[in-house]
């Protein structure tokens, strides 16, 4: 995929399509976001993060695994080199980064936790910026400045209900936006050889098989039977949580471009805010609110900046 079918032009964009992309990708966005929701429900049956996430694959790699057999036939064969690339990055930007974010769950509220996985446009910049020797302007250290203070805010906030948890399960979230951050760079240069829905169909086939090797190798075969409640909760994160918002987010993507995308998907914190209240019951407090605007706010300079 060329670099202009990733970014498109917002005038170029006729107002009907566009406004279909942006009701797409904030419907991605919202449906990221109750993952966060769906796996503090399946938590509540006493599942750990290795179940949640075997189950949670065990729904969605048929799908990905017919995607990828669907565009193995259709498209050109992918060099060795790029293969082991791409099972690498699958490894870290989908298995390793959501276990982590599991892991995560288990600790912190959903509200923090999709604050700090709003950070990774900014784990993107630090680590080109270290790694690459790119120049941060002026406006990024802005934003940086923006995103971080509303995430001590938040992290701040939370600490009164209990400071192990709170900083472990935030730890864990932080590795989970910072292996994703290297997944993005990885991917960035593949995208164009490859084209994004033959990458993530690959990428995700990777984590699929991971996540759930590594169930059957840590876990007892008996744990296949749960509750009637864990195979609908698995059913919605695997199905809603994971297949549709993929390909929502990419459909946006080839609709508005991906700076209009990543724009709207700003909305995704603030549904988790207010979901998490709702279905959870978890408060919302001036400080939060005040927190999750800092780091919109930093996303959204930084989102200015192609």
């Amino acid at each position: 995929m060329s670099k202009s079918a990733l970014d498109i032009p917002v005038a170029s964009t006729p107002r009907p399509a566009m406004l279909g992309g942006l009701a797409i990708a904030i419907g991605g966005a919202v449906l990221f976001s109750v993952k966060a929701i769906v796996a503090k429900l399946l938590y509540r049956y006493h599942i750990d993060a290795v179940t949640l996430i075997g189950f949670r694959m065990l729904v969605a790699f048929p799908v990905f695994a017919a995607v990828a057999f669907w565009k193995t036939r259709t498209g050109p064969p992918i060099a060795v080199r790029d293969r082991w690339r791409l099972a690498g990055l699958g490894l870290i930007g989908y298995y390793v980064s959501s276990y982590l974010d599991f892991c995560g769950l288990q600790y912190i509220t959903v509200g923090l936790e999709r604050l700090i996985l709003f950070l990774t446009p900014t784990f993107v910049l630090l680590i080109t910026a270290l790694v690459f020797k790119r120049r941060i302007a002026r406006i990024e250290w802005l934003a940086l400045a923006l995103s971080y203070c509303g995430i001590v805010l938040v992290f701040a906030h939370d600490l009164k209900g209990g400071e192990g948890s709170t900083v472990t399960g935030s730890l864990l979230v932080l590795g989970s936006a910072a292996c994703y951050a290297i997944y993005l760079l990885g991917t960035g240069e593949m995208v164009r050889r490859i084209g994004a829905l033959r990458l993530v169909a690959y990428a995700m086939c990777v984590s699929s098989i991971a996540c759930i090797a590594q169930f059957f190798v840590l876990r007892p075969v008996s744990l296949l039977v749960q509750p009637l409640p864990v195979y609908g909760l698995s059913l919605v994160n695997g199905i809603f949580c994971t297949i549709f918002p993929v390909f929502m987010t990419m459909a946006a993507v080839q609709r508005i471009g991906a700076t209009t995308a990543s724009q709207a998907g700003m909305v995704g914190p603030v549904s988790t805010l207010f979901l998490g209240w709702a279905v959870l019951g978890e408060p919302i407090t001036t400080v939060q609110l005040a927190g999750t605007g800092l780091v919109l706010g930093g996303i959204y300079l930084l989102s200015l900046k192609k």
